[in-house]
């Protein structure tokens, strides 16, 4: 801490962050379970990039967007966990205020662009079950740049708005923060600045995304399901729905924690509950979403066999 001029504050230019636990035993369970966790999200993200990327089969829209979701599972989980990791075998696992910032706005920006993904992949099964003749028009390579390209804008507004707001708050007082990443609220608590529009700022705009994105999720599934239910043909129905089931499970995981944590009021969770929910969807959703794709997608598993049968007998 570096002294203030007027010699009765210090001003924090660190923090101590205090984790999951305390339990040096339930430390090294935990960091073996949660560096294996980390072992399979980075290879099998990266796995899934690499074989949509070299398999012209899967040069679809749908499969565009989930090779850049698999890149923002990655960059997600890489701005916490090795941190995290580090926690567990220090005594005092401390972070740079600058760090502190870096770790914030990272982990909004791939979130933000997380929730975009999902929509965009909503989008494109609306498109495909719902309007098959214009799949072509609207689902085209421009408008699916245009899909990214929105995306990595509003991740970028995202981190950007809480960065800022992060780097206006005043530190003065104590530096522990009650959780295993630099996570907002907990550092609002913890500053000595008043409560303004700086701070109200980040979770509107993170409010917003959250809510236009699920609004356009839940409309195209609307459509899909009126769809599905005017089909006639059994198989046309199993096919279609066969089509969203791994989308809508991702979907469901990732929302379905996020809106626990940001939207269920403070007296009605305690802060463990709320480290735990934060580690399922910034640790263990990165490394169930390429195992949810592959396991219930055939097309995947089919250009997986494919090329796997190419190299080893090539």
């Amino acid at each position: 801490m570096d002294a203030l001029g007027d010699g009765n504050h210090t001003a924090v230019t660190g923090f101590i962050l205090l984790g999951l636990t305390g339990d040096p035993i339930l430390r090294v369970i935990l960091f073996m379970i949660i560096l294996c966790i980390y072992l399979v999200t980075v290879p099998g993200n990266l796995s899934t990039i690499i074989l949509i990327r070299i398999s012209s089969q899967l040069h679809h829209p749908m499969y565009f967007f989930l090779s850049y979701l698999a890149f923002a599972d990655m960059g997600l989980s890489s701005s916490v966990t090795p941190n995290m990791l580090v926690n567990f075998l220090v005594e005092k696992n401390t972070i740079s205020y600058f760090g502190c910032g870096i770790q914030l706005g990272s982990a909004a920006f791939f979130g933000a662009v997380e929730c975009f993904l999902l929509a965009a992949m909503a989008y494109d099964r609306f498109m495909a079950i719902c309007s098959p003749l214009l799949y072509s028009t609207k689902m085209s390579t421009q408008i699916c740049v245009q899909w990214l390209i929105v995306a990595y804008v509003c991740g970028s507004l995202n981190a950007s708005t809480i960065t800022i707001s992060y780097f206006t708050l005043f530190f003065c007082g104590p530096n522990q923060v009650n959780h295993f990443f630099c996570d907002f609220a907990p550092l609002v608590e913890l500053s000595c600045s008043y409560v303004n529009i700086s701070t109200v700022v980040p979770s509107f705009v993170a409010g917003s995304i959250v809510v236009v994105t699920l609004f356009v999720i839940a409309v195209s599934y609307i459509y899909i399901l009126i769809t599905i239910l005017k089909m006639r043909s059994t198989e046309g129905r199993h096919k279609a729905f066969s089509t969203c089931a791994s989308h809508l499970t991702a979907v469901t995981l990732y929302y379905g924690t996020t809106t626990f944590i940001y939207a269920t009021p403070k007296s009605c969770y305690s802060t463990d509950q709320n480290k735990v929910v934060s580690v399922f969807y910034m640790v263990v959703i990165p490394m169930l979403n390429p195992l949810i794709y592959s396991l219930s997608n055939n097309e995947i598993k089919g250009a997986l066999k494919r090329e796997l049968a190419r190299k080893i007998f090539s």
